[in-house]
């Protein structure tokens, strides 16, 4: 049924801003753009991340944090919480470490509202497999 995270979309009421500040943290820029719309491929499995003008976004949609959290693996958590930070985000949930099997969560709110987690996991460098992450394609 649920095979894979393919898009995550975020909004953002000043879309060019957006563009830039994930072009700062990622270290690269979209590969797909249109009017309202940029996407960047990130990660193991070019997961998607869309970032979408806010005047798109469909009635009643929240403003501000609410709903789930979509954690991103990283290898450093501590380091990629810094940077983010350091780029303007703000803690939204603290450092937490979830028992001792090695899955820590940490999040953040982007300058433009979002939830934004960063998770270290296990299991996803289990699924990588001995190989390793996969090539970009």
């Amino acid at each position: 049924m649920l095979r894979g995270l393919a898009t995550i979309n975020f909004w953002a009421t000043d879309h060019p801003a957006a563009i830039r500040w994930y072009t700062e943290l990622l270290g690269f820029g979209p590969y797909f753009e249109r009017p309202g719309y940029a996407e960047f491929r990130i990660g193991d499995h070019q997961h998607e991340l869309g970032l979408v003008d806010a005047k798109y976004a469909p009635p009643g949609a929240a403003g501000g944090p609410a709903g789930a959290v979509a954690y991103w693996h990283v290898d450093d958590l501590e380091a990629t919480l810094k940077r983010l930070l350091d780029l303007g985000a703000e803690e939204y949930q603290p450092v937490t470490a979830w028992g001792d099997a090695g899955f820590v969560t940490a999040s953040v709110t982007d300058p433009f509202g979002n939830v934004l987690g960063i998770m270290t996991n296990p299991h996803y460098l289990d699924m990588l497999g001995p190989e390793g992450p996969d090539e970009p394609a």
